[in-house]
């Protein structure tokens, strides 16, 4: 029997001059309940960033909201000074009213502020990654674009990425600004942001999926355990390893707050899909 397995590419640079890993982590939920305040277990939350870290983990996704300024402060507590290589995305564009409120505010004066506080509890000089969170319906998205040009060329920022837009968004930020990354909802039963991911791949952008895993999708579940057992792999592994297999451009911010769901996650990056198990899942998109 033929071995038709196929193992994607581990890397991806960003703006052709950081490359990262492509299994990252993402750190929303080193907070408390809500994504608010500080997290149940502090101790742990330590050992995440730091085994992320050990684990070969170079890339970490996070924001000035997670908390808020909760989670940036753990991973500079964690992490600083920070290893060689190591790539920090930070997002700035939403306020917090209270557990699970996320207002937008993607005003150049919010901004600002914003900025200026994800550099100081980061302890950075230069931001990596800056993702524009939302576009804010209130305010016009040109002045935010020449907010973050004004940011990029002040050195405070090194490279823009932009989160939840369409094709049409992210080619009108381009006309200001350059745009390295697309962060949007993505999984093996979620393709509403399809046309996004192809678009990144014809542009060289890369498109980072926020939730990855199939959310209470028995159908999605139930083929993600039947294809997981033929691996030895969990249903949420293989979501993880169908995103890798399927686009060299997706990089994964899969987040928790344990050190072994942390270490399940990484083993994913290891699974190998065949065609077939590639072709079942692609069907869960279907609908």
């Amino acid at each position: 029997m033929t071995n038709n397995t196929t193992s994607p590419a581990n890397t991806f640079t960003l703006g052709n001059d950081l490359t990262v890993n492509r299994m990252g982590y993402g750190a929303m939920r080193i907070t408390g309940d809500g994504i608010w305040g500080p997290p149940r277990d502090h101790a742990e939350a330590i050992r995440v960033l730091r085994r992320a870290v050990e684990l070969g983990i170079n890339f970490i996704d996070t924001a000035d909201s997670y908390g808020p300024n909760v989670s940036e402060e753990l991973i500079a507590e964690a992490l600083h000074p920070y290893p060689a290589g190591l790539v920090i995305g930070t997002k700035g564009g939403l306020l917090r009213t209270g557990p699970n409120q996320w207002p937008i505010d993607a005003s150049p004066k919010h901004l600002r502020e914003a900025l200026e506080g994800s550099l100081k509890r980061l302890k950075l000089e230069q931001i990596d990654l800056y993702q524009l969170h939302r576009i804010d319906p209130n305010v016009p998205f040109e002045q935010t674009l020449e907010f973050l040009q004004q940011a990029r060329q002040q050195g405070k920022i090194k490279h823009i990425g932009l989160s939840e837009v369409t094709v049409e968004q992210i080619q009108q930020a381009q006309q200001a600004v350059p745009v390295v990354s697309v962060q949007n909802m993505y999984s093996v039963d979620n393709r509403k942001w399809e046309a996004e991911l192809t678009y990144c791949e014809q542009n060289g952008l890369a498109f980072i999926p926020w939730y990855p895993l199939a959310g209470g999708n028995q159908e999605a579940l139930s083929k993600l355990a039947e294809i997981g057992q033929r691996h030895e792999a969990s249903p949420q592994q293989v979501a993880l390893a169908w995103l890798l297999h399927r686009s060299p451009n997706i990089l994964l911010i899969p987040g928790t707050s344990k050190v072994k769901h942390l270490e399940e996650n990484v083993q994913a990056a290891a699974i190998q899909l065949s065609a077939e198990d590639m072709a079942a899942l692609d069907k869960l998109g279907d609908a």
